[in-house]
This record gives structure tokens, sequence and C-alpha cells, in this order.
């Protein structure tokens, strides 16, 4: 797990009251921040589109002189509060992670972060943005080194 998520996790395990876990994503939300025109600009392809997702996200890995990836997400819905609360933990969490640790992430987290009351759809939505963060990171170990 990467510390960032854990370090999530573990404070909203300590939150006692749903209304808590809920203010607490709420304000997490708050913190999304959209993709910058200098990655993509509207209308967006459908190539960086997280697929099962109802509030419309998108999602760009943009390679680091490293190597590591930067990530920047779109949410369209802008009543998507549980996607620009997940976009903005993994925007803090995986941009510039080791790329062998992304192409490990699990997307099983969700139902920690948001409790098992989320609908399935919700649910399939938030698992597709960690599943294309992990698809993009095994694209990037894949793809050869720059000379």
């Amino acid at each position: 797990m990467l510390p960032k998520i854990q370090e999530t996790l573990e404070l909203v395990s300590l939150l006692p009251e749903r209304s808590d876990r809920i203010q607490f994503l709420i304000d997490l939300a708050d913190g999304f921040r959209d993709v910058p025109e200098s990655v993509a600009v509207r209308p967006f392809s459908c190539d960086h589109r997280v697929p099962s997702c109802e509030s419309e996200v998108f999602v760009w890995g943009v390679p680091r002189a490293d190597g590591r990836l930067d990530f920047h997400f779109a949410v369209e819905n802008p009543q998507g509060i549980s996607a620009k609360a997940m976009a903005t933990l993994l925007r803090e969490a995986v941009s510039g992670a080791p790329l062998e640790e992304l192409a490990e992430l699990s997307p099983d987290f969700v139902y920690e972060l948001f409790g098992r009351e989320l609908s399935m759809g919700k649910s399939m939505g938030l698992m597709a943005m960690v599943s294309l963060v992990r698809t993009l990171a095994k694209r990037q170990l894949a793809a050869p080194a720059p000379n």
C-alpha cells in the first residue's frame, strides 16, 4: 500500500461516525484540481476515459524525466464528489510513486475508504480509476527507455 493511501485509510478508520467519514470525503473532494490545459483540453479523448465510471472521469499519466508518472484527472460530473475525492487522493498518492508499486496497486482499498454503502456503480467506477492508474504504470514500465 502506498504511504499516502495508508495514511488516509488510517485517518478514516479513526472517524467514529459515518457522517464524519462523509465530511472527510467531501473535504478531500474540495481539494480536487482539474487537469491543467498543458496536459489536456476539452473535449477529452476517450482514450483517457475511465470505463464504468458514472462521473465521466479521465486520467492522464505524464512521464517525468526519471520515468515516473505525474497523474492528472478530470471529473466531468459536477456532483461527482466521490470521484473528485478519489482523484484528489490518487493524484497525491500516486504521482511520482515507483511504477513497480503502482503496477501492483489493488483497488480493494476503495471499500475501506468509502464504505460498503456505496452503490455498485459508484464502487465500480472508483475501482476502475485505480485500475486505470495501474494500467498506465504498467504501460510506462513496458515502454522502451528514452535514449
